[in-house]
């Protein structure tokens, strides 16, 4: 088998998303691959949308039921356990991709002896739609045989996993796997096969269709998810110190850290939340302050942040108490000029 391509799925029938992303890949160009749907328990129809695709393509479509929901991460580690194809790739079941998506990802690792490939994806907020925003997925300069420099590179901006095909040998022969029972858990592990492969490259073209839609996963924050975050990138530190990776690579694992698990946290929770809880706040502090106390000299930290970032920063890890003071009163006085 050459190929599996993983499904997670989760109460995914409404509007017609399941079965336009099913269609998508089940019309391949492709002969020698597999469609792993996971379904982590729905509460929907979906596992029977699964079914009636199976009768229809036949062992193309293998279908898993998951007795518990997992969530993505359990959803995949059941497809990685399944899969049979010797390249593994992975999509979310309300996005879609172009049907020759796979057959060009898989071409450029044979011209090319790639052990991972991707591609740039379209941000488009219409099922179906081929209109959006393109987004450039990973960079040339991270591509072709891989060193220290692009290893440091890829763990600063490692793109997104369902863009991407990767030699099976990568998750199997290294132990990796995704976090169960949380959201955000690509941001755990997603640098990790990369790290273990000596070449990657890339298709430059939008071959994955990324739906934003209501009920997406981004745009609902919650204190929960919030701490998701803090969690995957706790584990992605702890996984790189026992895979040797956090001594040469410890500035951009410690940035990295700071950037998902902290200042994205911090900024998305005080934009999005209402009314705000204190006790969170000075839980956020301690989580970077005891991972990785000394953020502020960080080379990477230094050149990227802005100024303003910056000084927001250093209050909250001052006294956070006054960081929302001084962030809502901020946050009021742009608003009020906005009306002038």
């Amino acid at each position: 088998m050459l190929l599996s391509i993983i499904v997670p799925v989760y109460n995914m029938t409404g509007g017609g998303k399941l079965a336009y992303c099913l269609r998508s890949l089940l019309e391949q160009n492709l002969s020698d691959y597999e469609i792993i749907a996971v379904d982590d328990k729905s509460t929907d129809d979906s596992l029977k949308v699964l079914y009636d695709f199976q009768k229809e393509y036949g062992e193309r479509l293998k279908v898993i039921a998951s007795p518990e929901n997992r969530k993505q991460g359990g959803a995949r580690n059941l497809g990685l356990s399944a899969a049979a194809g010797d390249w593994i790739g992975f999509v979310d079941s309300d996005d879609w991709v172009a049907k020759d998506m796979f057959s060009k990802l898989l071409n450029k690792a044979a011209q090319t002896g790639a052990d991972v490939v991707g591609c740039d994806y379209l941000i488009t907020d219409t099922l179906g739609g081929e209109e959006g925003t393109p987004v450039c997925n990973n960079n040339d300069s991270q591509t072709g045989i891989l060193d220290e420099d692009k290893y440091r590179d890829i763990i600063l901006t490692p793109g997104s996993m369902v863009i991407k095909i990767y030699r099976r040998t990568l998750f199997t022969e290294k132990g990796i796997r995704f976090p169960e029972k949380m959201f955000y858990e690509d941001n755990a592990i997603c640098a990790f096969p990369l790290l273990y492969a000596k070449r990657f490259e890339r298709v430059k073209e939008c071959l994955y269709y990324y739906y934003q839609h209501d009920a997406s996963t981004v745009h609902v924050i919650t204190t929960d998810k919030c701490r998701d975050r803090m969690r995957a990138m706790e584990i992605f530190m702890d996984e790189a110190k026992k895979r040797g990776f956090y001594p040469r690579f410890a500035p951009e694992i410690e940035y990295k850290l700071y950037e998902l698990g902290y200042r994205n946290t911090l900024f998305s929770y005080v934009q999005t939340e209402k009314h705000p809880d204190m006790q969170f706040l000075y839980e956020l502090r301690d989580y970077l302050l005891s991972l990785t106390p000394h953020i502020q000299g960080n080379f990477y930290y230094q050149e990227k942040t802005d100024a303003e970032t910056k000084k927001l920063t250093a209050l909250h890890l001052k006294n956070p108490r006054r960081f929302l003071l001084y962030y809502r009163l901020l946050h009021f006085y742009r608003k009020l000029r906005g009306h002038f």
